[in-house]
């Protein structure tokens, strides 16, 4: 089982709950590109109620104790939001749902370097890699990944747009 408090040397690391529902809207209020790209919201602007809601939602079958919706702490500032899948879609596998910076954190690498701690730490617990799907139609988030090491596995057709399903083997 994943240690949240782990998962990075530099932040405070907790579960995100009910009472964090505002600083997650406003980073994702101030992250427009990812809100306008996302397949997810489908152009729609997030709400607390859609915040909360996802929270909790796991893919069918995988148990919520296996969710971690963590934020990334300094001091009462949240810095980034961080939604990992432990052990899906295979148990040595972590599924990234969710990785935002706050607006005034982006753009200066720490978004890198929070990845490459966390893919340090889910090694040292016996993953092989890290999966998560990217909105096809967002240049941002394909030019971060792919510099993080994530290449494209596949593409996902839904109703609502193209997910490019990327991995990073550890």
């Amino acid at each position: 089982m994943l240690d949240p408090s782990k998962f990075s040397p530099r932040y405070e690391v907790r579960p995100l709950g009910e009472e964090d529902a505002d600083s997650v809207l406003k980073i994702l209020q101030g992250n427009r590109i990812f809100v306008e790209c996302s397949v997810n919201y489908g152009g729609e602007e997030p709400s607390r109620e859609r915040v909360l809601a996802d929270m909790h939602a796991v893919p069918e079958g995988l148990p919520l104790s296996k969710k971690h919706y963590v934020g990334m702490f300094e001091g009462e500032r949240l810095a980034a939001v961080l939604d990992i899948l432990d052990g899906f879609p295979e148990p040595d596998i972590a599924f990234f749902g969710l990785f935002l910076m706050a607006p005034e954190d982006q753009g200066q690498g720490e978004g890198t370097r929070i990845i490459g701690e966390l893919a340090a730490y889910l090694k040292s617990e016996g993953m092989s890699a890290i999966r998560l799907g990217i909105d096809k139609g967002n240049p941002q988030s394909t030019h971060f990944w792919k510099k993080n090491g994530f290449a494209v596995i596949r593409e996902v057709e839904r109703n609502d747009g193209v997910i490019l399903v990327a991995e990073r083997r550890l």
